[in-house]
């Protein structure tokens, strides 16, 4: 058996900012964690982190590749409408009951791109379908959840084809413990220190209570109109159950929620978009009160206009992002195919679901209440990339000033 190409000093570092800063796990607590089977070092060694800060149980659920081409090659028609509700149902549960939640990910970004593109994006529709009771309390930050990545062999050997097995491996590794923080001599100081910084820009953008923002770049001309009484988050955030988590380990961005019926213009994509297997890259879409009433891609538009077409909310938007091109993910000049990553390298936007904690008083607000003041819904939340180098973004107030937010990609 050969060496790990993986530093086991970083492994363990990585579990315990994902169950100290990223979960700020509680005593008792379960946690129910989700990951590709070949994260299980990473997933070991955050149950045993989770189990130290007093977890009173850990519940692994992992997903194999060779299980899911098995469905795509030997699996009849009715498989691809079906969906695991009981496993999500029984999720959505043990969150009512007060478990956090972790989703490790870290798989082959590209493991279904040969595929039939129906039967993938039926699958996914399925799946989303049945994952809402569950992605409801996630979504509304009922619960203490947070994501990390484990440097999977096949996501590595996608992002560095040149390379032997494991020396791509070992740079994909290295990669993510930089920008997560963990190549540091005390990591849980210096996302305190980072989660400062994200606070001070959220500060600044809620006392400003713009109106509208407008994206400027090539091929981009957006106005996306924000949410009534909408607030920025970003770094760290109080769920409702009380306690304060990083949902993402890594992290660069602040974000707040659109109006789902104030948004106009065309937009570009400037990052391929990996999803649910497949890639889609040079995304243009032209919104019209807040809808997509045209959709295009160079590669992948028959998957986006599937991903379009999933239901009402699918073609709005539920979130918009600022990331600045300075973004140490950015700076690194990787394509990870993995939004996690590449979400943090640029300014972004999502379609579908919005997220109820970025309303004032958002924990104390019903579903209608969230529409009502333009917040989205859907049974898909997919954030793609819309910012570069050449980003210049202005705040637009009620009264109709403009406030330079971003210039040539930096903050204003």
């Amino acid at each position: 058996m050969t060496d790990s190409p993986i530093d086991p000093t970083q492994v363990q570092r990585l579990a315990d900012v994902a169950v100290r800063t990223g979960l700020n796990l509680q005593p008792g607590q379960e946690l129910v964690l989700t990951a590709p089977i070949d994260a299980a070092p990473l997933v070991r060694a955050v149950a045993a982190a989770a189990y130290e800060a007093g977890a009173s149980l850990v519940t692994p659920i992992f997903a194999d590749p060779g299980v899911s081409l098995a469905r795509y090659g030997k699996a009849g028609d009715e498989s691809f409408d079906t969906a695991a509700g009981w496993l999500y149902e029984g999720m959505a549960e043990a969150f009512k009951r007060g478990a956090a939640r972790m989703a490790i990910v870290g798989e082959d970004p590209m493991l279904l791109a040969e595929q039939d593109a129906a039967k993938v994006s039926r699958a996914g529709k399925a799946n989303s379908a049945a994952y809402k009771p569950a992605l409801e309390k996630i979504a509304n930050f009922e619960i203490n959840w947070s994501i990390c990545a484990w440097p999977g062999q096949a996501w590595a050997q996608r992002m560095f084809p040149d390379l032997a097995p494991s020396e791509a491996q070992a740079k994909l590794a290295e990669a993510i413990f930089a920008a997560s923080r963990v190549d540091r001599d005390d990591p849980v100081a210096a996302w305190a220190e980072h989660n400062a910084t994200l606070r001070t820009r959220t500060e600044w953008l809620n006392e400003q209570r713009f109106s509208a923002l407008h994206f400027k770049s090539p091929g981009t001309d957006l106005i996306v109109g924000l949410a009534d009484d909408h607030e920025w988050h970003g770094g760290a955030s109080e769920a409702q159950n009380g306690v304060v988590c990083n949902p993402n380990i890594p992290t660069e961005e602040v974000f707040t929620t659109p109006h789902a019926h104030r948004v106009d213009g065309t937009v570009r994509s400037t990052k391929p978009l990996s999803h649910q297997g497949s890639l889609i890259d040079g995304i243009e879409v032209t919104f019209k009160d807040g809808r997509i009433i045209e959709a295009k891609a160079e590669k992948g538009g028959d998957i986006l206009r599937e991903l379009i077409a999933t239901d009402e909310g699918a073609a709005r938007l539920g979130e918009v992002a600022l990331v600045p091109h300075s973004s140490p993910i950015s700076q690194s000049g990787l394509l990870f195919y993995n939004t996690l990553f590449d979400e943090n390298a640029a300014c972004h936007i999502a379609l579908g679901q919005c997220y109820s904690k970025c309303f004032l008083d958002g924990a104390s607000l019903s579903a209608e209440e969230v529409a009502e003041k333009g917040g989205n819904a859907s049974l898909i939340h997919v954030d793609w990339m819309i910012g570069g180098a050449d980003t210049d973004i202005d705040g637009i107030t009620p009264d109709g000033t403009r406030v330079p937010v971003f210039r040539g990609g930096e903050w204003a």
